[in-house]
């Protein structure tokens, strides 16, 4: 079977957020399936200047890519990662599309005005260069499988500009939803670009109340629809507060809807060879609570904390939005500081009016509370070891991938019951023994901050806590296990 992969970004080239790490895994995870042996994965992202500021070992191809994007003609060329040959090694090959107009940019999507005002020609132009890319090199996909609605024209190409062409006349689709809120909104105008006709712009198609959607495109057109938790996928289809107005189409493919919980890759997350944490430490080393706890001195240390073993240290990495909750945490911290001891360690960018309330909170009280207004891998590894707690107050979350790094490291989830925090976040029961983090019953600040106080009580007993802290340790969310629904996915809509 041919696997073409189609994202916007990807590891380890260019990354903004998890879908680049879904890209950057699941390809590895499939072709290392001895029953996908015979089967070859090809991985297109578009050539960033980003990407080329790494020096990135790649080769041009002859020829160019003819590109129609409205009543123009783009060029586009194409370089393909040169690759060492090893005995055994995996069937992956990746390819860049060039066009220095839309992808030389500061930034993949937006700069400090906003999105980019072409982001619709220019993804545009990357679904109809896909195709012609396939062609050049002669690769027949079997499957395209599209992420997020950057590619979302891709299956409504396969279906109308591209369903007479017998190179893909064994062509399936597969469209993955990493996050239904970016829906790839455009005004009616744009449709005059994707080459599409009229008859498409309709409300069981393109058109989304007198817009275009990209995201819309790729639900309807795609041959299966999947999204990255089983719960998430139940989510969109049942409530507009997750479904954001999507919810009704998602019900028309209900049969062809699939949460698959993403993997993680443990290569990259794990604190027996982490490089960026003072003291390594597994399951495997008799006193590897005393390790962590030497983490949780160096995490104080980098973040101007007092060395107080006896109290809670609260981690969070993430993006300050909304979404995440984090709008919640300056009334989260207050409330809990009258009703006992915490300390918080916070990276993080992103909403200037969240920003400027940590901010203050950080200002106020510097021996509870410290934050990091930016990302530094470093610092995240630092804080995914050295916290007793990790927090994550999200309104919805599509899968997560935060909380499986977190119990990697030993460190206990706190979060709100929703998408794929329901779907890997098991409660913990002081009575059996089981369990790997905590749940709060509903969204809301009592509810969070309510499982914050149960998790501090837990920490004082020092006998539960090391139980809860091996659980977390032996969960096992590596690609295996989501590799191989994918796999059958895959070979179930070829059939």
């Amino acid at each position: 079977m041919n696997i073409l992969t189609v994202a916007s970004e990807g590891e380890p080239f260019v990354k903004t957020g998890g879908l680049a790490d879904v890209f950057g895994s699941l390809p590895s995870a499939l072709a290392s399936f001895k029953s996908l042996n015979a089967y070859s994965v090809v991985q297109v992202l578009p050539k960033y200047s980003q990407i080329a500021e790494k020096k990135v070992p790649m080769e041009l191809l002859p020829g160019r890519l003819q590109v129609p994007v409205g009543k123009k003609i783009e060029e586009g060329a194409v370089w393909r990662l040169k690759q060492k040959k090893k005995k055994g090694s995996k069937n992956i090959v990746y390819y860049f599309i060039e066009n220095n107009k839309y992808f030389h940019r500061s930034n993949l999507y937006q700069d400090e005005f906003g999105d980019f005002e072409d982001n619709d020609e220019r993804f545009i132009f990357l679904s109809k260069a896909l195709f012609e890319l396939a062609k050049q090199i002669g690769f027949k996909p079997d499957i395209l499988h599209c992420h997020d609605w950057q590619t979302g024209m891709v299956p409504a190409y396969l279906k109308t500009l591209y369903a007479n062409d017998p190179f893909f006349s064994k062509t399936k689709t597969v469209f993955t939803i990493h996050n239904i809120a970016y829906q790839g909104l455009f005004p009616k105008e744009t449709f005059n670009l994707t080459g599409l006709g009229w008859e498409e712009f309709v409300s069981e198609k393109c058109e989304y109340y007198g817009k275009v959607s990209f995201l819309k495109a790729g639900i309807v057109y795609a041959d299966k629809v999947t999204t990255v938790s089983p719960t998430y996928a139940k989510e969109i289809r049942q409530d507009h507060h997750f479904g954001r107005g999507m919810e009704g189409i998602l019900n028309t493919r209900a049969s062809d809807l699939v949460g698959i919980l993403n993997g993680l890759d443990y290569n990259l997350w794990d604190p027996a060879k982490d490089p960026f944490i003072c003291k390594n430490y597994s399951l495997k080393i008799r006193n590897f609570l005393d390790h962590k706890m030497r983490c949780k001195e160096d995490l104080q240390k980098n973040f101007k904390l007092p060395q107080k073993k006896s109290v809670p240290l609260i981690g969070i990495v993430s993006r300050l939005d909304p979404q995440k909750g984090l709008h919640r945490l300056e009334k989260i911290v207050m409330d809990l500081r009258k009703k006992g001891s915490f300390q918080w360690a916070l990276l993080g960018v992103g909403d200037k009016k969240i920003q400027q309330s940590l901010h203050l909170l950080a200002k106020k009280f510097p021996k509870e509370f410290a934050v990091h207004f930016n990302f530094s891998p470093e610092l995240a590894h630092k804080i995914y070891a050295g916290s007793d707690f990790f927090l994550m107050p999200s309104e919805f979350e599509p899968c997560g991938l935060s909380q499986m790094i977190s119990m990697k490291y030993g460190t206990s989830p706190i979060a709100t019951p929703t998408g794929g925090l329901l779907d890997s976040v098991k409660e913990w029961d002081p009575a059996s023994k089981e369990g790997n983090g905590f749940l709060a019953k509903e969204i809301s600040n009592e509810a969070i901050e309510a499982e914050i106080l149960r998790a501090a009580a837990i920490y004082r007993n020092k006998k539960q806590w090391g139980q809860l802290v091996k659980n977390a340790m032996k969960e096992d969310f590596s690609w295996g296990a989501s590799a191989k629904k994918y796999a059958e996915l895959f070979e179930n809509v070829v059939k």
